[in-house]
């Protein structure tokens, strides 16, 4: 069975886009979806120190077809993204949510809980209180969630996924990693990621 390793980070636009396309994907190529949550900024912090650079010195004309793009995404594949009053976003107890989420199996719930309320509903996800509110919508009990994404365990799975990443190559998010050392970069790559999930690259 082919392998496709998801990194994700719930602070990102394009990475909302991918995960709503990467299980019917998976599914179509028959291949076994890992979910890796991992924190960005860390990545950025240590690899990718450009993003912070890019907006500190933003380029109009680029900034604005930037945006189009993004809004053509969206309508393409029937998400909505409304205007955020919180950017960036802190999403570290989001992230480490979704590792409880993970062994519970309900990710796929509680990511598209995480996504939609912080891109299209415009909430503050790094606030308990909306998160809360995405951990019950997915079916997961709040209480015992909250308890776990506090524990040391938890917590150094984020930087375990954070570190592999960086030591992978990776430097955003959405990364994808095709039967372990294939990688590839963003939703619009997801194309040619399916293509080499059903054995059709060479090299």
């Amino acid at each position: 069975m082919a392998k496709l390793e998801f990194f994700f980070d719930y602070s990102s636009p394009w990475t909302y886009l991918a995960f709503d396309r990467i299980e019917a994907l998976a599914k179509r190529t028959g291949a076994e979806l890992v979910w890796k949550p991992f924190l960005v900024g860390g990545v950025f912090n240590k690899v990718n120190p450009s993003v912070y650079q890019r907006r500190e010195n933003p380029i109009p004309a680029k900034d604005n077809h930037y945006r189009k793009t993004m809004q053509d995404w969206a309508a393409y594949q029937g998400i909505v993204f409304g205007p955020r009053t919180v950017f960036p976003l802190n999403s570290v107890k989001a992230l480490r949510g979704a590792f409880v989420a993970i062994d519970q199996g309900k990710i796929s719930e509680y990511s598209r809980a995480c996504f939609e309320a912080y891109w299209t509903n415009d909430k503050d996800i790094s606030k308990e209180d909306e998160l809360r509110k995405c951990v019950e919508r997915a079916g997961m009990n709040a209480d015992d969630f909250f308890a776990q994404i506090a524990t040391d365990e938890v917590k150094q799975k984020l930087f375990s996924t954070t570190d592999d990443l960086i030591g992978r190559g990776g430097y955003g998010s959405p990364t994808f990693f095709v039967n372990g050392d294939d990688m590839y970069f963003g939703n619009d790559n997801l194309e040619i990621v399916e293509w080499a999930l059903k054995g059709k690259k060479t090299a």
